[in-house]
C-alpha cells in the first residue's frame, strides 16, 4: 500500500499554526529590565523559537535546530520547543531522535495533541504500527482536537499495514464521516479495499479523489491499479499514463510505465 499518510505535511502545518499563533501575541522585549529574570529568559526562549518555527517553515532545517536548541537552553521546559526540535528530527528522518521530544513534551504538556500527533506519525515512519496506533487512539478520544479525521486516517493505516483490513476499513470511514472529501482517507480506502479483492468499490473511491484532485499522480496510479482489477485495460493504461505525466522522472512514473506493460493490447 503507498503511504496515505502524509505525517509530513499534516505536520508542517502544525508547525505554521504554531508559529503563527506566537506571532500574533509577540512577547515583550527580552532583556527589558522592568521584567523579572525568570520572565525574561522566558521571553528571550520564546523569541528564539519564533525565529527556529520561521527557518522550520521556510524549509532550513540546520538554521531552524539551531535556534531551537538555543530556545531548549534557555527554557527546556517549554513543551512548544520540544515539539518543534522534534520536528526537525522527523523532517530530517532521524526518527529515533525525534520520538524522545516529542515525547518529553507530551510529558510536560500530556493534551498537546501536535506534539501526540507527532509521536504518532514518528512511529508509523519506523513502522512501529502497534505504539503508532495507541498516540492515535489518545488525540481520536480529545474532543477538541481539530481535526480528528486526521488521526483516524493514520490509525486506519496502521491497521492496514497489520493486515487487519476490517479495523483499517472502519477508521478510514469514521474518517470520511468527518471530513467527505478527504484524499487521504479516500485513497487509503481504496488500497484497503483491493487488498480485498472489492475493486469497483475501490475504483468509486479513486474516482472521487481524482475529482477532488486532479494533479495527484498517486491517485491516477492507484486508480489504474483498480481498473486493472476489474479486467478494464484501456481505463487503466489511461491513468498509468496520466501518472507518469503528473510526476514524470520519479520512481512512480517508472512503477506505472512497468504496470502498463502488463496491460493486455
Amino acid at each position: 500500500m503507498r503511504n496515505w499518510l502524509y505525517p509530513k505535511a499534516t505536520v508542517v502545518l502544525l508547525a505554521l499554526w504554531l508559529a503563527a499563533c506566537a506571532a500574533s501575541t509577540p512577547p515583550g522585549p527580552a532583556g527589558s529590565p522592568d521584567l523579572p529574570a525568570g520572565e525574561r529568559n522566558k521571553a528571550a526562549a520564546e523569541a528564539t523559537r519564533n525565529l527556529g518555527e520561521a527557518y522550520l517553515g521556510g524549509g532550513n532545517l540546520q538554521a531552524a535546530l539551531r535556534e531551537l536548541k538555543k530556545a531548549e537552553s534557555i527554557d527546556p521546559q517549554d513543551h512548544i520547543t520540544q515539539y518543534d526540535i522534534g520536528l526537525v528530527y522527523y523532517y530530517r528522518e532521524r526518527y529515533d531522535q525525534a520520538i524522545p521530544h516529542f515525547e518529553k513534551a507530551i510529558q510536560l504538556k500530556p493534551d498537546f495533541a501536535p506534539a501526540i500527533n507527532g509521536l504518532g506519525n514518528a512511529y508509523s515512519a519506523k513502522g512501529d504500527w502497534d505504539k503508532a496506533i495507541e498516540a492515535y487512539q489518545k488525540i481520536i478520544e480529545d474532543v477538541f482536537y481539530g481535526t480528528p479525521h486526521f488521526a483516524l486516517s493514520n490509525m486506519a493505516l496502521a491497521y492496514y499495514q497489520k493486515n487487519d483490513y476490517v479495523r483499517a476499513e472502519k477508521y478510514f470511514l469514521e474518517a470520511l464521516k468527518l471530513s467527505p472529501d478527504f484524499v487521504n482517507a479516500l485513497g487509503g480506502l481504496a488500497t484497503t479495499y483491493m487488498a480485498q479483492g472489492r475493486y469497483e468499490e475501490a475504483a468509486q473511491r479513486l474516482e472521487r479523489a481524482v475529482r477532488k484532485e486532479p494533479k495527484l499522480a498517486q491517485l491516477h496510479f492507484e486508480l489504474g491499479r483498480a481498473y486493472r482489477g476489474l479486467g478494464n485495460s484501456g481505463k487503466a493504461r489511461d491513468e498509468f499514463q496520466r501518472a507518469a505525466q503528473l510526476a514524470p522522472d520519479s520512481p512512480l512514473a517508472d512503477e506505472a510505465q512497468r504496470e502498463m506493460k502488463t496491460l493486455s493490447p
